[in-house]
């Protein structure tokens, strides 16, 4: 689970970050970030609409982008908010190609350096 702090919650914060932000689309998500100040947390937000699938799956690929979410604030990223956007199909995605899309379509702009 991700820490209140380290959650878009706020209507106006997805606006902001879908309609202002940059975007990075793989054939999974679709990725908006948007920058803040150096000193907020990282945040994130996800859309999963009905077309991914029923509750269960739609669920499922929440708590998995809820982990990759983790997986950035523990690396001491700060400064932005980034909502995904999960597109039809992505429920049938071992969580490991998931994890490797995120990476490669954050890595560079949210300036995390994997070894």
């Amino acid at each position: 689970m991700l820490a209140r702090a380290n959650r878009v919650i706020r209507a106006d914060d997805f606006r902001r970050a879908v309609r202002r932000g940059r975007r990075s689309a793989t054939p999974r998500a679709v990725y908006y970030r948007y920058p803040t100040a150096d000193d907020e947390p990282l945040r994130f937000g996800f859309i999963v609409s009905r077309t991914v699938g029923g509750s269960v799956q739609r669920n499922r690929v929440r708590r998995r982008m809820r982990a990759i979410g983790r997986e950035f604030v523990e690396a001491g990223v700060r400064g932005h908010d980034v909502v995904i956007r999960a597109l039809p199909g992505v429920d049938a995605v071992a969580f490991g190609e998931l994890r490797d899309d995120a990476h490669q379509a954050l890595d560079r702009g949210l300036g995390v350096t994997r070894s």
